[in-house]
């Protein structure tokens, strides 16, 4: 009937929304507030240009140029993609989000935590552990070396999720409007009645 209908097309529009090529990246890149999701994987998120490793590789320079005009940007958000880079590939990137973000403009970033109070949660997600994906992790941040690599860059820092090295959970409110992240102690399932199984160090890396 027409309700499943309505489904499809709303899978349909989702679908188009998403680019799947380079040429079709391009043609989204005229949108206001332009907002880009790096890294995106299967998240939708409606109003964002999503973007993989296909469509826009972050650490090429030539690739952000294909679609964006320096200082245009709003907002650019990545959840679980820094862990994957190495400490040296991680600056570059940070270099270009940096570069094509407008003054004002943010890039929100989750990774896994390392300074996560629980030891399971560290065997998991540390470079090699256990988790899924975590064979491909090449680094593990704690709030202090990710506020020092972004400030290196040029960013100012706005922490919003993170564990301290005395292994005590700090929380900054922040709009999900402006960057869904999943993956954090207020989304993520597998948080329930107040304990935090499943938490990402989350922090606003602002342009000045």
């Amino acid at each position: 009937g027409n309700h499943s209908m309505n489904i499809f097309q709303k899978i349909w529009v989702a679908y188009l929304q998403k680019p799947h090529s380079l040429w079709q990246l391009k043609t989204y890149s005229n949108r206001k507030p332009v907002r880009v999701v790096v890294g995106s994987c299967y998240t939708y998120f409606a109003g964002w240009i999503h973007t993989d490793i296909n469509t826009l590789d972050i650490l090429k320079l030539e690739n952000w140029e294909k679609y964006f005009q320096k200082d245009t940007i709003d907002n650019i958000l990545a959840e679980h993609v820094w862990e994957h880079l190495t400490p040296e590939m991680g600056k570059l990137a940070f270099e270009n989000c940096y570069r094509f973000l407008k003054p004002g403009g943010f890039l929100r970033i989750a990774i896994p935590d390392g300074y996560h109070a629980s030891p399971e949660y560290i065997e998991w997600v540390k470079p090699g552990g256990t988790g899924n994906g975590a064979d491909d992790h090449k680094v593990l941040y704690n709030y202090q070396s990710l506020s020092k690599v972004l400030e290196e860059v040029g960013f100012k820092v706005r922490l919003l999720e993170y564990f301290d090295e005395n292994r005590k959970f700090h929380r900054n409110d922040w709009d999900p409007k402006d960057g869904m992240i999943k993956r954090s102690a207020r989304y993520d399932e597998r948080n329930q009645n107040g304990k935090l199984v499943y938490t990402s160090l989350i922090a606003d890396a602002i342009k000045p």
